[in-house]
C-alpha cells in the first residue's frame, strides 16, 4: 500500500516539529480524561451529604456550590499547590516538591477529603509513570510518602512540558466537571443542565486559574466552611454512593 504523500508545502521536518508540539497537549488531554484511572468518579467532595441535607437540590444551588469550592475552597488550595509543585519540578528541586506535596496533603478539612486527595494522587502518579516513565518523578515516587493529587499533577505537567496556565485550567475544569457529574448521579440535575452548569462556570474556572498564577504565597488558604462540614457529616452518613 502506497504511503500517503505530504502536501507540497509541508516538509517532513515541519511535520515532526508539529508532532513534538502536540505531545504536551496530548498528555494533558489523556490525563484529564474521565477514563484515566484516578478513581475520581467515586468521590463527591461532601456533595452527597449536602444533597441529603437539602442544601444542594437543583441546578442553581449545585452551580453555586461548585463555584465556591473551585474559587474559594479545595480548588483554590489545589491550584496553589499545583503551581508550587510545577515550579519545583520544572527546576528539578525534589526538596521544594516534597514541601509542596506535604502542604497539599496537610490542608484537608476532613479524613475523607484527605483520602480523596491522596488516593487520586497515588493513582495518578503511578499510572503516569507506568505509561510515561520519567526519572525525576520516579525518584520522587520512590520516597514512599503520601502523594497529593494536585502536587502530582503539577509536577508531572512540568516534566512533560505542559504550560502552567494550561495545566491549571485543565485541572480545575476537570475538578468542576467531576463535581457536576456527582450531582448528576445523585439525581440533582439532568445531563443538559450539567452542561449548562459547566458553561456558566467557565469564567469562574478561568478566573481561579489566572488568580493562582500571581497569588501571594501569604494568601494561601480556603474559606468554604459549609463544604467542609458537609464532608465531615458524610463520614457518618448511613447510606451513600460516594467515598467522600
Amino acid at each position: 500500500m502506497q504511503e500517503p504523500r505530504l502536501p507540497m508545502n509541508i516538509s517532513t521536518e515541519k511535520r515532526g516539529a508539529s508532532e513534538n508540539r502536540g505531545a504536551p497537549l496530548y498528555r494533558l488531554l489523556a490525563w484529564l480524561s474521565p477514563s484515566f484511572p484516578t478513581g475520581a468518579f467515586s468521590y463527591s467532595h461532601g456533595l452527597e451529604a449536602a444533597a441529603a441535607a437539602g442544601a444542594v437540590h437543583d441546578r442553581a444551588t449545585l452551580q453555586s456550590w461548585i463555584a465556591a469550592i473551585v474559587a474559594q475552597g479545595s480548588g483554590r488550595i489545589d491550584a496553589d499547590i499545583l503551581c508550587e509543585a510545577y515550579r519545583a519540578a520544572a527546576a528539578g528541586d525534589l526538596g521544594a516538591l516534597d514541601v509542596a506535596n506535604q502542604r497539599g496533603c496537610a490542608f484537608r478539612a476532613s479524613a475523607e477529603l484527605a483520602l480523596e486527595a491522596g488516593q487520586q494522587g497515588a493513582a495518578f502518579l503511578n499510572t503516569c509513570l507506568a505509561a510515561w516513565p520519567e526519572p525525576f518523578l520516579q525518584k520522587w515516587a520512590g520516597s514512599g510518602d503520601s502523594v497529593c493529587h494536585s502536587a502530582a499533577f503539577g509536577a508531572t505537567a512540568a516534566r512533560a512540558g505542559i504550560a502552567l496556565d494550561d495545566a491549571l485550567l485543565g485541572y480545575l475544569q476537570a475538578f468542576a466537571a467531576n463535581l457536576m457529574s456527582a450531582g448528576l448521579r445523585l439525581g440533582l440535575i439532568g445531563q443538559t443542565d450539567g452542561q449548562r452548569i459547566l458553561a456558566a462556570l467557565e469564567p469562574v474556572v478561568a478566573g481561579a486559574a489566572a488568580a493562582a498564577m500571581t497569588r501571594d504565597p501569604a494568601d494561601f488558604g480556603a474559606a468554604t466552611l459549609a463544604a467542609d462540614l458537609a464532608s465531615i457529616a458524610h463520614e457518618t452518613q448511613y447510606t451513600r454512593l460516594f467515598r467522600s
